[in-house]
C-alpha cells in the first residue's frame, strides 16, 4: 500500500493536469446542442480507462448517450467491484455569476478549502470525483497492488435522470456481475469530519396545473365574482404542510421507516452547527418538522416542496389579467419504506380533494426514484470507514444524504449488489450551481481512500 501512495503522490499535478482536461469538454446532456461534446468526452473517458489499464475498454451505445465500460478480472475467485460514474453534466447557466468561464478549469483558495479548490462545471459532480477512481486504479495497476477485480460503468445521461441505464444494465447483467457497486457522487459531512453515506431519500415529483375561467379575463370585469386560479392554487398548496412542517397529504406518513433511538442518537454525533448553517445560505432561522434535528429532517424525513410556481402575466410593465391557468412543480423526497407510485398516488387523490368544485385540476407524475439504505453492519460500509479513517486519520461517522441517487436500488435490483457511496466533496461545492468547485485536499483524499477500500474489501 505505502508503494501506491507513493505513486499518487508523485504524480498529483499531473492527475489535476488532465482532470483540467476532462473539465474543458462542456458535455451537458440536457442540451441538444452539446451533444457532441457529450460524445467526444465518453471517449476521452475510454482513454483515459485504458491508459490506466482497464482491459475490454468500449464505449457501447445506448438509445441515448453511450456508456464507457472497461474492467480488470484478475481472478475470478477474487471479489469484483463495479465502480460507477457519470461523465455528463449540468448546464451552466446563468454564465453572468461565474467569476470565470465555467468550461475553463482554474484552482482558488478558499476559506473552507485553504489548500486551493478546482472550479468548473463538473469538478465535484461528478468529473472529479469518476477520475479519482480512475487515478486510485492507474495507482494500484501501476504498483501491481489490486486486490481484486474491478468493473468500470461511466454514464453520460445522469444529469437527465439516467434513462438509457436502467435497460443497458438488464441487457448487460452477466457483464456487470459483480459483488458490490462504488459510487463516488456524493459529499462527506466536513473535512474535519468524514463521513460514508449510508442513505439516501427517493423522490417523487409531479407538475400540477388549476384552471378556472375558459380564458384569460380582464380583472376590472371580472374580478371579485370569478375564481382565480392563482389563489386557488396557493391555498391548496398552503394546505400541503401544517404550520409543525407535517406534510397533510392523507396516508403520507404510512409506510415511512422508523429509525430507532440508537441510530438517530449515531447520526447526531456529527457535529451540526446551526448558526454556520443559517449563515452559509443567509437565514436568520431555519423550519422544519416538530420534533426532528435540521440533521435529521435533512436525512430519515421525508419532505414535500414547491419548486416552482407560474400564472397570468410575468413580463415587463402591467396587464391586469384573471389568469385561465396557474401551475407548479412539486418535489416530495422520500424515505424507506414509501414509493415513489405510492405517494405520486396519494397526492394526487388529495389534491383532486382539497381542489374547490369551481376549477379543474390535473397532475402530471414526472420522474420519481426509490430511497436507499446501507447498512451500517455490512462489509462494504466497514471497509469504506475503515479505508477513510486511515486516509483522513479521524474517526468516521455513518450519515444519510438527503438528495436520491435512484440507481442505487436498481443497482441492487438487478445485480443483486449493494452500492457504497463513497464521495469526497463538500454541500458547500456549488453543484448544480454557478462557481461549482471540488477541492484540492477532497480529490487527493479519494485517490489515497479508493486502494484501501479495494484493500479492505478483499480481506
Amino acid at each position: 500500500m505505502q508503494e501506491t501512495l507513493n505513486y499518487i503522490n508523485e504524480n498529483k499535478q499531473r492527475f489535476v493536469d488532465e482532470l483540467f482536461e476532462l473539465l474543458r469538454i462542456p458535455s451537458i446532456s440536457a442540451d441538444p446542442a452539446y451533444s457532441n461534446d457529450v460524445l467526444k468526452c465518453a471517449e476521452v473517458c475510454a482513454e483515459h480507462l485504458k491508459n490506466a489499464g482497464a482491459d475490454n475498454v468500449e464505449v457501447c451505445t445506448t438509445k441515448g448517450y453511450p456508456i464507457v465500460f472497461g474492467e480488470k478480472l484478475i481472478d475470478e475467485k477474487l471479489p469484483t467491484v463495479l465502480v460507477y460514474g457519470h461523465y455528463d453534466v449540468q448546464p451552466a447557466d446563468p454564465l453572468e455569476l461565474w467569476k470565470k468561464p465555467p468550461f475553463e478549469p482554474y484552482i482558488e483558495k478558499t476559506e473552507l478549502h485553504p489548500e486551493g479548490a478546482i472550479f468548473a462545471r463538473g469538478s465535484a459532480d461528478d468529473k472529479g470525483q469518476f477520475f479519482m477512481q480512475i487515478k486510485a486504479f492507474e495507482a494500484m495497476m501501476k504498483t501491481n497492488s489490486l486486490p481484486c477485480n474491478v468493473k468500470f460503468i461511466l454514464e453520460g445521461e445522469e444529469e437527465v435522470g439516467s434513462v438509457s441505464l436502467g435497460s443497458w444494465v438488464n441487457e448487460n447483467k452477466e457483464k456487470l456481475s459483480c459483488d458490490c457497486i462504488l459510487i463516488s457522487d456524493t459529499h462527506i459531512y466536513s473535512n474535519e469530519q468524514p463521513t460514508v453515506t449510508t442513505g439516501l431519500r427517493g423522490l417523487s415529483y409531479v407538475e400540477v396545473e388549476v384552471e378556472g375561467p375558459n380564458r384569460d379575463l380582464h380583472s376590472g370585469l371580472y374580478g371579485g365574482a370569478v375564481p382565480n386560479p392563482i389563489h386557488v392554487l396557493s391555498r391548496m398548496i398552503a394546505k400541503l404542510i401544517d404550520d409543525d412542517g407535517r406534510i397533510l397529504i392523507d396516508g403520507f406518513y404510512d409506510n415511512v421507516e422508523a429509525v430507532s433511538d440508537e441510530e438517530r442518537a449515531e447520526m447526531n454525533k456529527l457535529k451540526d452547527n446551526p448558526a454556520e448553517f443559517k449563515k452559509s445560505i443567509g437565514l436568520n432561522d431555519v423550519e422544519g418538522e416538530k420534533g426532528y434535528t435540521t440533521l435529521e429532517r435533512t436525512s430519515i424525513r421525508p419532505t414535500l416542496d414547491c419548486n416552482g410556481i407560474w400564472g397570468g402575466y410575468t413580463g415587463e410593465g402591467a396587464k391586469t389579467v384573471i389568469p385561465s391557468k396557474a401551475s407548479a412543480k412539486i418535489s416530495m423526497r422520500l424515505v424507506p419504506y414509501q414509493t415513489p407510485e405510492e405517494i405520486t398516488e396519494k397526492f394526487t387523490k388529495y389534491f383532486e380533494k382539497i381542489a374547490p368544485a369551481n376549477v379543474r385540476v390535473k397532475v402530471t407524475p414526472h420522474h420519481g426514484g426509490m430511497p436507499y439504505v446501507l447498512p451500517t453492519d455490512t462489509k462494504e460500509y466497514l471497509a469504506a470507514k475503515n479505508a477513510m479513517q486511515t486516509a483522513f486519520g479521524k474517526e468516521v461517522l455513518p450519515y444519510r444524504g438527503g438528495g436520491s441517487i435512484p440507481i442505487t436500488s436498481m443497482f441492487e435490483q438487478v445485480l443483486g449488489a449493494k452500492s457504497v457511496l463513497m464521495g469526497f466533496g463538500l454541500d458547500s461545492d456549488a453543484i448544480h450551481s454557478p462557481n461549482e468547485h471540488y477541492g484540492l485536499f477532497n480529490f487527493y483524499k479519494g485517490i489515497e481512500s479508493i486502494p484501501m477500500f479495494f484493500e479492505n474489501y478483499s480481506k
